[in-house]
This record gives structure tokens, sequence and C-alpha cells, in this order.
């Protein structure tokens, strides 16, 4: 009798990158566990360097979040989400607006510039390009920052 077992997605081991194994049961994948399995498969393919930096995406119900991050050294050059507070003062109403994301694109794109980058690589994390994601990729374009 066939029992199955946890399937676990892991990164690969060559990139010497930390990562958080991801268990599911077979056939009961969650959103959840699907999102992370996608930008695993993201982060394979993007990571960010001195002169490229990435930028991240993380995005819940009630709030979105981005940070410019420098893979080769490992540290965060920038960041903004809903909950800091000149972009919660800007967004009216709760962080999980497409008007949210975007002033988020913006207030992330100055604060990278303020830090000397021009250049990003974009991470979507794993979700769709669309909605608030697109949202804040286009704030971020139109704040300067290119893609």
């Amino acid at each position: 009798m066939f029992t199955s077992m946890p399937t676990v997605a892991r990164a690969a081991p060559s990139t010497g990158r930390a990562f958080t194994p991801v268990v599911c049961k077979a056939g009961q994948d969650s959103r959840k566990a699907r999102t992370a399995k996608r930008h695993q498969s993201i982060r394979k393919k993007v990571s960010g360097t001195t002169e490229r930096p990435r930028l991240a995406v993380f995005r819940s119900n009630q709030h979105i979040y981005a940070q410019v991050i420098d893979d080769t050294r490992s540290i965060t050059l920038a960041a903004a989400s809903t909950l800091t507070p000149d972009v919660k003062a800007a967004v009216e109403g709760n962080g999980g607006t497409v008007s949210a994301a975007e002033a988020v694109g913006k207030k992330v794109a100055e604060l990278a510039q303020a830090a000397g980058i021009s250049k990003v690589a974009f991470d979507r994390g794993g979700f769709a390009y669309h909605g608030r994601i697109q949202a804040l990729a286009d704030g971020a374009r139109g704040a300067g920052l290119q893609f």
C-alpha cells in the first residue's frame, strides 16, 4: 500500500542561500505553500547584486512591504511599507489598496535613489504581477527606478 509522504520544496544547494523548507501533504497544497514554491522558483533566477539590487515585494491582506536588497552582502538598502509613518499618513483607509501599494512603490524608490540606486531587479515574491504588485512596480518606475 502506497502512503503519500510530505513533499518538501528546496532551493538549489549550490546557491549557498538559506531557505525555509515548505512542507505540504500531497494534494493538499495551501495557497501560501504554492506562493512560497513559486517564490523559490523565481529566486533561482533573480538575485540582487551591488550594482543592481533586488526589489522584493511581500503582500498580505492588509499591508504591502517592499525592500531593496543586496544579496551579495546580505543587507537591506531601503525599505518601505504601508506601516511606514510617511506612507501611513498619505494613505487613507487600510494599507490593502492599490493606491497604498503605489505610495509604497514611490516611497521605496525615493529611499533607493537617496542610497544611490537607480536600477533594480524586480522580485514579485511569488505573487501574480497584477493589482497591488503591479501598482507598486508602476509607482517605483514613476518615481525613477529602472527595472
